[in-house]
């Protein structure tokens, strides 16, 4: 059986942070990304109302504050361990996040096979937002659906890995969850809870669940 393992970003591969967040600090404007967020987290603020206003925020950013911020940030251990184990098992990985696309997409470096994230345009800046391409939770299972189909697997061969709300509507969709370093309302929902920084120890959880398959 060909397994597909869905991954999302911020919380989840980075630990207590978020790809705007380590953008920003980049760019000296910590305090305003905070106030973003919270607004995001409260639900005062969509996923498209959010990314216009990281655009716009982010006017002066430079394919150099792009790199030092995914380069800084406090990424899980394990990550391209998980995914090199993974490949040779003749399984799929993916990230599916509402990140920027220009960053989500650095983790292909990684052994990724797919990245997506909300569409942003080119660094540096010199056209809008277009809202049709900002993902949403909802567009997450397109995303992860087109993916199948790209594999050749099925729902039923999917996992799915997040922390937050954002991720619920995908965890309701595949057989197995995993809430990595999450929020209760996600964690009831999921079928393994693991917390921690160390992504080799959450896949593992997966791997002995999954029949036949040998403890990674």
């Amino acid at each position: 059986m060909t397994t597909l393992h869905l991954f999302d970003l911020d919380g989840t591969l980075m630990y207590g942070s978020a790809a705007p967040v380590e953008i920003s600090r980049q760019l000296g404007v910590s305090a305003e990304i905070a106030e973003l967020e919270q607004a995001f987290a409260a639900r005062r603020m969509g996923p498209h109302e959010f990314s216009v206003a990281v655009h716009a925020l982010w006017a002066g950013l430079t394919p150099a504050h792009v790199r030092a911020a995914f380069d800084g940030s406090p990424w899980l251990a394990g990550i391209r361990d998980v995914w090199r184990e993974i490949r040779e098992r003749g399984d799929y990985c993916a990230v599916i996040s509402l990140s920027p696309s220009f960053f989500v997409e650095l983790l292909l470096e990684w052994g990724a096979h797919a990245a997506h994230g909300s569409v942003f345009p080119e660094v540096p800046f010199t056209r809008p937002v277009e809202v049709a391409g900002i993902l949403t939770p909802e567009a997450k299972v397109t995303v992860a659906d087109r993916l199948c189909t790209r594999f050749g697997v099925t729902w039923g061969d999917c996992v799915a890995y997040g922390d937050s709300i954002t991720d619920s509507v995908l965890f309701e969709v595949v057989p197995v969850s995993v809430a990595v370093n999450a929020r209760p309302y996600l964690q009831e929902r999921a079928t393994h809870v693991y917390e921690g920084r160390d992504l080799r120890e959450a896949y593992q959880l997966v791997g002995v669940a999954r029949p036949g398959a040998e403890a990674s």
